[in-house]
């Protein structure tokens, strides 16, 4: 039983990704759209995606109580994509990302599970500020950024990559601020 938190929406459940997951992984790291968007994580075989869950995102799971989360759709019990919250080196203050098998994109899963881990990043982990990056040609993750109510904030690099990435940013304490100013 792992003793970090899991999250669930009406068709989703989000647990944290562990070795288990190792296969799924593979699987999505290895996809067109993770290379291309995301980036070669040079994860080549089920092995190499069980060392990537050690030592990449369990260690800030044990550290911070959050990292990424392996996003399961109920009714199939079926692993159909990740979403996590990350304290991404180079990046001041933690950073929401997602990605999804392409077989199960545009089924509106990545908003359901970006939306929960968002609200749980507020309510649960007490992140008043969340951040994404995304490369200029992924249009899919900046329009559900948006209408998750991040907005750009600006062009950023990221260490020791020389690809301009856009910022988008999502402040709790602002958009309470209007909707009070509002009522």
């Amino acid at each position: 039983m792992d003793p970090y938190k899991s999250f669930e929406t009406e068709r989703l459940i989000l647990k944290p990704t562990s070795e288990e997951d190792a296969s799924f992984i593979y699987e999505l790291l290895n996809t067109p759209k993770w290379i291309k968007y995301i980036g070669d994580r040079n994860v080549k075989s089920i092995e190499d995606a069980a060392e990537y869950i050690r030592r990449r995102m369990r260690p800030q799971l044990e550290r911070l109580g959050f990292s990424n989360y392996t996003v399961i759709q109920k009714a199939a019990n079926v692993k159909v994509g990740t979403c996590g919250l990350y304290d991404r080196e180079g990046l001041e203050g933690i950073d929401i990302g997602f990605a999804f098998l392409p077989e199960h994109e545009k089924m509106g899963y990545a908003f359901e599970a970006a939306n929960e881990i968002k609200r749980a990043g507020i309510e649960e982990f007490g992140i008043s500020e969340l951040k994404a990056i995304t490369i200029k040609d992924n249009f899919a993750s900046q329009k559900l950024l948006k209408k998750l109510g991040f907005y750009f904030c600006r062009t950023t690099f990221l260490p020791n990559d020389d690809e301009e990435l856009l910022l988008f940013k999502y402040d709790h304490k602002a958009e309470q601020a209007a909707a009070t100013r509002t009522v």
